[in-house]
Parts: C-alpha cells; sequence; structure tokens
C-alpha cells in the first residue's frame, strides 16, 4: 500500500491532516522539480504576456521590461539584479495599481531582501517622473530615504526603467535572458 500511495500522492490522501511521511517526500520531490524546471519556463511565459499590453505606452510592457534588463546588463548588473529589471512590471498582467507588490511576492523567494524591496516600492520612486500629473506627491521614494536598498531602487528606477520607453531601442532578446531567468528562478530561498 505505501508503494502505491507514493505513486500517487494526490489520489492517497484527500486531506492534508492524512498525508504520510512517504506522501510527503513525493510531494517535495516534485516541488523540487518544478523549482529547478516549470517555474523558470512559466515566468519566461508570464514576461510573454506582457507583450499584449501597452497601456497608453509607446512599446508594450515586454519591450520595456527588455529594455529595462538590457540596460541593467550593459551596466553591469549582477544576473539578479537583471532578473529583477525584467520582471518590475510582471505584476501587470495581473492588477496595474498592485503590479509592484506581485512582482515582489513572486522574486521575493528567488532575490535579497533588498531586491524585493526595490521591486516592491518601485512605484513609489518612478512617481518622481509623473505623479504631479495625477494628483499625488512627487517625494514618495523620500519615504524610503534611510532603507538600505534606496540606492538601488533609484538605480533600478532612474537609470534602467524611466529611460525604458523607446520603442525604437534596440533591445536584447528574451530568450538571451533565459540563463539568468534559470539561475535566478531553479534557487528559491526557503521561506
Amino acid at each position: 500500500m505505501a508503494t502505491q500511495a507514493a505513486e500517487a500522492p494526490a489520489k492517497s490522501f484527500t486531506r492534508m491532516q492524512d498525508g504520510q511521511p512517504e506522501h510527503w517526500a513525493v510531494i517535495g520531490a516534485e516541488h523540487q522539480a518544478h523549482y529547478k524546471t516549470d517555474a523558470p519556463k512559466r515566468i519566461i511565459q508570464h514576461l510573454r504576456d506582457l507583450d499584449e499590453l501597452t497601456l497608453g505606452f509607446g512599446c508594450s510592457q515586454l519591450q520595456h521590461s527588455l529594455m529595462t534588463a538590457t540596460l541593467a546588463r550593459r551596466d553591469g548588473a549582477s544576473d539578479e539584479e537583471v532578473v529583477a529589471a525584467l520582471c518590475h512590471d510582471i505584476g501587470k498582467t495581473m492588477s496595474v495599481p498592485n503590479h509592484g507588490a506581485i512582482a515582489a511576492e513572486i522574486l521575493k523567494p528567488y532575490v535579497s531582501d533588498d531586491l524585493y524591496h526595490v521591486i516592491k516600492y518601485h512605484q513609489d520612486f518612478q512617481g518622481a517622473y509623473y505623479y504631479n500629473y495625477m494628483g499625488r506627491s512627487t517625494t514618495m521614494r523620500e519615504d524610503h530615504k534611510d532603507e538600505s536598498w534606496y540606492g538601488l531602487a533609484c538605480k533600478l528606477v532612474d537609470e534602467w526603467d524611466a529611460p525604458a520607453f523607446d520603442p525604437d531601442f534596440e533591445v536584447d532578446s528574451l530568450e538571451s535572458f533565459e540563463p539568468e531567468i534559470m539561475s535566478v528562478f531553479s534557487q528559491p530561498k526557503m521561506m
């Protein structure tokens, strides 16, 4: 019976409370396989979905994300920073107003705490350029000035993100970022 349970863990119990060690061993192994192969592939597909969104800009959100990551890469950013730059707007496929928080939560198990915060609050930093046109404060980035990640947030927004809306900019392809995506997204931190 234990062999059958290990081979079909989802069918061997219907409530988590009934799971046995052999079930959780199989489930844990499946999760590890997902981390190493499925998660990076899903991120790539999610990035491709950004190509459907322009949101009033002159280029798609995929083009913008590729441009942001290309600028980061050319600036000598680490693989983790390049991936964060690439994925900073990935949450827009779910909710534009909450995209920073969504992207940050997707990235959280894979990046440093500082990068997590940079992505989560990048909208506050971008607001310096346009919030006055929307009746909001343009100084929201100053709320974070004492944080360890403040300088990196300024760099991501001011040097990589804000200048990344030129539809004629020659970006590195999404495929060229696959090694960095695979590297970052195949090694989650245990939460």
